[in-house]
């Protein structure tokens, strides 16, 4: 395991301070506040903790409510909601300083057999063929030099690798509003399914806007040409899955409208079987004195 991979887990490795209350640590993600998906994979954990462990998660929804300060750590209220014969429910919400910044709503279900149907995996290179994070970011001369240390730092502990060359690579021109990443965690994990589960969700939020960027030609926050933030995001676990094995994640943007834009994917495992579907939507808006796009 990497020392990277230690360290984000050691992160999400909540303390429990009281019956249905965690609190975990924060840091500084690429941008001056605390990551989403940080926050997101805290929350899950925290209402993991509280239900039996033969209940996997299968779907969460989120509300980001106030950016995260990535200097003070964050307490984690679990609500039971509801405990039934085959699902469970609970609700979390995470506090700094006295307000929410998050809330998360979970439901884990015991397994049953039922009917079988997936939507087929969409082609893509093999993931061990294309250039890593580091590899394509060291490449990148029109980006600063901090912010490639930043992005490499950051994902530190995935090994996130783009099929094609994502929106702060090339920006400029408009291209079709539809990006693939293969990722997987930095080492192996341990068989505890919320573990993996926990990872995909922590993942999920790292690259899901990028369609949205790619239709206008905008290469996001690394270049200054668009300002943005998570607002919701949702995700559905269809299929167990393990994050330290390589995961497919399809992602397009169907609408950008009134300053938000919308992006949805589908996350495969590498023999194609459809793992996760994902649905965020995120503040996209274009400052009003825009930096000098390359010639």
């Amino acid at each position: 395991m990497s020392q990277a991979l230690q360290d984000l887990l050691d992160l999400l490795d909540l303390e429990q301070i009281e019956e249905n209350i965690f609190r975990g640590q924060s840091r500084f993600a690429v941008v001056p506040r605390v990551f989403g998906g940080q926050v997101a994979a805290q929350a899950l954990v925290a209402a993991g903790r509280t239900v039996p462990a033969d209940r996997p998660a299968h779907s969460l929804h989120a509300y980001f409510l106030r950016p995260g300060d990535a200097g003070a750590p964050i307490v984690y209220t679990v609500d039971r909601i509801r405990d039934g014969r085959s699902f469970t429910t609970r609700r979390v919400v995470a506090v700094q300083h006295g307000k929410p910044i998050f809330h998360l709503s979970a439901s884990f279900q015991r397994h049953e057999e039922g009917l079988e149907h997936q939507e087929p995996m969409p082609s893509a290179p093999d993931p061990d063929t294309l250039p890593t994070s580091e590899e394509r970011l060291r490449d990148y001369g029109h980006l600063d030099p901090d912010v490639v240390e930043r992005f490499l730092e950051a994902r530190a502990a995935v090994d996130l690798r783009y099929v094609d060359e994502p929106p702060y690579g090339r920006f400029g021109e408009p291209r079709e509003p539809h990006s693939q990443v293969w990722f997987r965690t930095n080492g192996k994990l341990a068989d505890d399914p919320l573990l993996h589960v926990v990872l995909a969700t922590y993942v999920s939020d790292m690259t899901l806007l990028d369609s949205v960027l790619l239709a206008h030609g905008r290469g996001g926050w690394a270049v200054g040409d668009v300002v943005g933030a998570s607002l919701d995001h949702a995700m559905w676990f269809h299929r167990p899955f393990r994050a330290d094995a390589w995961l497919l994640y399809d992602q397009q943007s169907p609408s950008a409208h009134g300053g938000r834009g919308l992006g949805q994917a589908r996350i495969y495992t590498q023999d194609g079987r459809l793992a996760v579907s994902v649905i965020q939507e995120g503040l996209v808006r274009v400052p009003r004195e825009e930096p000098a796009r390359p010639s």
